[in-house]
């Protein structure tokens, strides 16, 4: 397989940044974690706090709230374009 691409979801204190590390390493392909965040901030212009601040989560907790704030004219939201 040329092309392998692992997501590991986690939660603060699960120990995923390690459990993603060690598998990399194991497989022998490499593990970005931090350097996303670096590379996003270089591209995108935003800094690396406000990147990290946004998150993936909603900050509203209604579709039709969320649908409708924090978006440009043509319907983006900094996190879309993030």
């Amino acid at each position: 397989m040329k092309n392998r691409i692992i997501t590991i979801s986690r939660e603060f204190g699960s120990g995923g940044r390690t459990i993603g590390k060690m598998t990399a390493e194991t497989l022998g392909i490499p593990c970005y974690d931090q350097e996303l965040i670096e590379k996003l901030s270089e591209d995108s212009g935003f800094t690396e706090d406000y990147i990290r601040a946004q998150d993936e989560s909603s900050a509203h907790k209604g579709w039709f709230a969320n649908a409708f704030s924090g978006r440009s004219l043509n319907g983006v939201s900094n996190q879309d374009y993030l």
